[in-house]
């Protein structure tokens, strides 16, 4: 019974984070350019100065799916979506170089470019971006450098600005944050890639699947649900276990 109680105990703890994991994912299906993350249980022996004859489930995410979301145009000038792989880079609210795939910008008062979540955009240097204002028109090319009118100069005048800082680093070689946004394991700020394109007048939608998710929260509720009657089918067992030892 101490096996089976155990082993049903660390499973429904587990369960309750594949379901913190899933929720999360559908909580986001209409987030720009979110990434759903994958979650995945295993055994895990116990180890110690004994034999491990003991084991417990642990929940893990094994990765993310990188696959795009759908394209949605704005036709709005500093909405803008990548193509293909890459990131845009941002700094957190730590002040650390991060990475998104978020793309729905704003110029502030203050000239500085930032994404409507309030993150400061960095240039291919890794400053950030300010921008002179008002301006009459702003554009952001293919390859994201960004080039406007100033509000009182010719219409033919087009100026060149700064340049997006846009990353495309081995998807092994970054994590997801509890923010959303992406870093690179070691720490480490990574560098431009001239690869990477962007589409102006376009956001990249969530790549999340709800029917998927709502799906596997279903699985994982009924997972958890089993867990608790081998639970209670384990005390129900000791009870039994109990009132036959008393008899003797």
């Amino acid at each position: 019974m101490d096996s089976l109680l155990w082993v049903a105990m660390a499973g429904a703890k587990e369960n309750f984070h594949a379901l913190s994991v899933r929720s999360n994912n559908l909580a986001n299906a209409n987030t720009t350019g979110f990434k759903a993350e994958f979650e995945n249980t295993r055994a895990m022996s116990v180890f110690g100065n004994a034999y491990p004859t003991r084991a417990f489930a642990m929940d893990e995410i094994p990765g993310y799916n990188f696959n795009g979301g759908a394209m949605q145009t704005t036709g709005r000038t500093l909405d803008i979506a990548l193509q293909g792989d890459g990131f845009l880079a941002v700094r957190d609210r730590d002040g650390n170089e991060a990475y998104t795939r978020f793309g729905n910008l704003e110029i502030g008062s203050d000239g500085v470019l930032r994404t409507s979540t309030g993150l400061e955009v960095l240039d291919e240097n890794g400053n950030q971006i300010v921008l002179p204002t008002p301006l009459a028109q702003i554009d952001i090319n293919n390859d994201g450098y960004i080039t406007g009118r100033p509000f009182d100069a010719d219409a033919n005048v087009v100026e060149t600005y700064q340049r997006l800082k846009l990353v495309n680093p081995e998807l092994r070689s970054i994590e997801k944050g509890y923010d959303g946004l992406f870093r690179s394991r070691d720490g480490t700020a990574l560098a431009q890639d001239d690869t990477v394109q962007v589409q102006s007048g376009m956001l990249e939608s969530s790549n999340v699947n709800p029917v998927e998710e709502l799906t596997n929260l279903i699985r994982i509720q009924r997972s958890y649900d089993s867990q608790v009657k081998l639970m209670q089918a384990a005390g129900e067992m000791d009870d039994a276990q109990n009132r036959l030892l008393s008899y003797n």
